[in-house]
């Protein structure tokens, strides 16, 4: 029956393709389809007006000009070249200065259990910065620069001695008390 059927469509093709659909056959059968995917919205074109531009360009030149007044400040302060004065001074103050920073940094595991002894500690300390700083700023005017960071380098070297007697006493402390613990828990 099938070969038939196949048959019969083949003799009469030409008139079952006179018949088209209507044009606005497809649109009618969209209607009646549940929406799959929504359409996309059209973005529009933001615009932006001359006064929000120039807002804009007014805080970007502030925001910039900060930045570099900070920049220039920071470059300034430090505008004295040590290693142009005397490159040996200026390796002394950098060997100073580090060590200065490692011995302070050990000074303070203390503070935690010992805060009275490190205040005292941390007062000479700063007595002692602060004619560094004095010294420092001397620097950048004095005309004798070598004389002057002579005597920073001096400065940072007595900080360092002091520094390396405070951590000694604080280790003879620390050594003391280990032996009265032991004596006791002996006892």
């Amino acid at each position: 029956m099938s070969k038939r059927l196949e048959d019969l469509i083949r003799t009469n093709r030409e008139e079952f393709d006179d018949l088209e659909p209507s044009a606005d056959l497809w649109a009618r059968i969209e209607k009646h389809l549940p929406p799959q995917f929504e359409e996309t919205k059209k973005r529009e074109a933001k615009t932006f007006t001359l006064g929000f531009v120039l807002r804009v360009a007014a805080a970007i030149v502030v925001v910039m000009s900060i930045f570099f007044t900070l920049y220039l400040r920071g470059t300034h302060k430090d505008g004295v070249d040590l290693a142009a004065i005397n490159p040996v001074y200026a390796q002394q103050h950098v060997h100073f200065t580090s060590l200065i920073q490692t011995k302070r940094e050990q000074l303070k595991s203390i503070a935690k259990s010992q805060p009275e002894l490190y205040q005292q500690f941390t007062s000479q300390i700063a007595e002692m910065d602060s004619t560094y700083k004095e010294l420092n700023n001397e620097l950048q005017t004095s005309p004798n620069q070598e004389l002057v960071l002579k005597q920073m380098i001096r400065n940072l070297e007595i900080q360092t001695q002091v520094l390396t007697q405070q951590l000694r006493v604080i280790g003879q402390y620390n050594e003391m008390r280990k032996e009265e613990n032991n004596e006791t828990k002996d006892i």
